[in-house]
């Protein structure tokens, strides 16, 4: 299947975190929600960045690592491996915070591929790597694993962090869990980093993980 271009995080910040930002007052309530505006923001970065190509043909146009496709798909809310389906949700903590939720089914054995393949990533990623669209470049600094959370009914997880040096150093992360043939992403990043010139550091909220794990395990 296509994927949409790797969205490099100085374009994401440009299109779509801005954007997002607009959609949560500071004074909102502190619960995660998802919102239609954000999810519509995000439909409309991801078509502007498609490319010309089929990325999964042409990695090295777009990574100075290829090993590093997953830990790039993760960290830019597109499905790991080969999916046969997939959709985007997003959540905000009313503030500058977002998550994004990828959600994806696998034919048999599909699922676990993908699995290994980002903690194989992850591993062999710590020292960073740079991903490219059509339009822009990102350097991630670092990539490094972290403990995942228990999760009922997964049958595995990979949690990580990785850092990007742009406006200060910009810190998110990542929660991985496989439930059988289906996989779910969560990628958080503090968008007030990029727009306010200044580090930035994102946490995964544990309330939207249990609540979309528990209709999965």
């Amino acid at each position: 299947m296509k994927r949409a271009a790797l969205a490099a995080l100085p374009l994401l910040s440009a299109l779509s975190l801005v954007t997002l930002t607009a959609c949560g007052g500071a004074d909102g309530d502190s619960d995660a929600r998802t919102t239609d505006q954000a999810k519509a923001t995000a439909t409309a970065t991801a078509a502007a960045t498609k490319p010309a190509a089929d990325p999964a043909k042409e990695p090295a146009k777009l990574l100075d690592k290829k090993v590093c496709a997953p830990m790039a798909y993760a960290t830019n809310y597109l499905p790991l491996g080969d999916p046969e389906a997939s959709l985007v949700r997003i959540a905000d903590n009313g503030r500058t915070v977002y998550t994004y939720i990828t959600l994806a089914t696998y034919a048999p054995g599909k699922a676990e591929a993908a699995m290994k393949g980002l903690a194989e990533a992850a591993s062999a990623c710590t020292a960073g790597y740079t991903a490219k669209s059509a339009k822009a470049s990102t350097t991630y600094s670092s990539v490094k694993k972290e403990t995942a959370p228990a999760a009922t009914g997964a049958d595995e997880s990979i949690a990580t962090v990785s850092t990007v040096p742009y406006q200060g150093t910009q810190t998110m992360r990542t929660q991985t869990f496989r439930f059988g043939d289906t996989i779910v992403n969560y990628f958080s990043i503090d968008s007030g980093g990029f727009i306010n010139g200044r580090s930035a550091q994102a946490t995964v909220p544990e309330d939207v993980v249990k609540a979309q794990n528990a209709k999965l395990g």
